[in-house]
């Protein structure tokens, strides 16, 4: 009779230590899943100490020696020359994920006829819409219309045969 009691005793303990096994994993197997997130950096990234040595009236070659080379150049009719520093973050929590974009920048340095920088503009995406950070001033792509503006500038325009 003891054998039998031997027997009970222990079948009872495997799933006991079964269950308590696996609520120890769960926790560590799921703090792994969040603790994988990461930032994906792309292009040049603005660093404020590196963009203090080129202020306004810098010349074209301390732009390139501080700087580096940029991401693109933009050759105007005038005969002046915009830098752009293009750079974007993403991140994703899970490797898995298809990283989202946190961040996207467009540092444009703009020079003279006389090759010297003429205006600095860091560019980037605020509430979906381009903002340059250094001006603070967003440009906007049109006349702004109120809606009594804009039914009385399409009164005249109207057509009740479709334009016969």
């Amino acid at each position: 009779m003891t054998t039998k009691q031997t027997t009970t005793i222990s079948s009872r303990r495997k799933p006991s230590f079964a269950i308590a096994a696996a609520l120890l994993a769960a926790p560590l197997l799921l703090s792994a899943c969040n603790s994988t997130s990461e930032v994906l950096s792309h292009g040049y990234q603005v660093n404020e100490d590196t963009l203090a040595l080129v202020p306004v009236g810098s010349s074209r070659e301390q732009v390139l020696l501080s700087l580096g080379t940029p991401s693109t150049t933009s050759n105007q009719a005038n005969g002046n020359e915009t830098f752009y520093y293009i750079s974007q973050r993403k991140a994703r929590r899970f490797a898995f994920e298809k990283p989202r974009v946190v961040d996207q920048r467009v540092l444009a340095i703009y020079m003279s006829e006389a090759s010297t920088v003429e205006r600095i503009a860091n560019y980037g995406m605020k509430d979906g819409k381009v903002f340059d950070f250094v001006a603070r001033v967003t440009p906007t792509g049109g006349k702004d219309l109120s809606f009594i503006s804009q039914l009385l500038s399409g009164v005249g325009s109207f057509s009740p045969f479709g334009g016969r």
